[in-house]
């Protein structure tokens, strides 16, 4: 391919979401709340420089944020250079009609471990802190903040709207 068909290639959703159905914002929220809840696990893209990698994590979703819990590995290099990554969380594809689907882009921080906010994540998630602190390593927890989240789900077609859909967080919402 050209630099030219690369660069149509990736303006391609923007074209078509330029001219797509929109839903209410209310509504979109609500249903993209409602499978981020209903799921636990995503794959989380990660990367600096020429260094990328993308994890299979389980999440948590409270307080407009996703918290992920983890030993540490390959991802802390690029979470070490670049706050910014992408979440997918999906469902097996068996068919258009059946779509569901998400990326979610947005910005990582590390929590302190035993902060304030460390030991909150830690009673959500039902772990009681003398297991945390009894670990050889530190559990690092890994909060996302959402700023954008782009949804393909089949049904907002029943809704009227175009099966593509993405919702921007204000800063209110990070």
């Amino acid at each position: 391919m050209t630099t030219e068909e690369y660069q149509a290639a990736a303006r391609y959703w923007e074209e078509k979401d330029a001219v797509s159905v929109k839903l209410e914002q209310d509504t979109l929220r609500a249903m993209a709340e409602k499978y981020i809840q209903s799921n636990n696990t995503c794959a989380l893209a990660t990367g600096t420089g020429d260094y990328v990698r993308c994890t299979p994590i389980e999440y948590s979703w409270h307080d407009h944020c996703f918290w992920m819990f983890s030993e540490g590995g390959k991802k802390f290099i690029g979470l070490g250079n670049n706050p910014h990554v992408c979440l997918a969380i999906y469902d097996r594809y068996t068919g258009f009609g059946t779509l569901h689907g998400m990326q979610i882009t947005g910005l990582a921080e590390l929590v302190e471990p035993f902060s304030d906010t460390y030991n909150a994540h830690a009673a959500w998630k039902n772990i009681p802190l003398e297991t945390l602190r009894k670990l050889s390593s530190p559990m690092h927890l890994i909060r996302v903040r959402p700023t954008r989240i782009e949804c393909l789900f089949s049904d907002f077609k029943e809704l009227g709207g175009s099966p593509r859909q993405t919702l921007l967080l204000d800063e209110s919402e990070r």
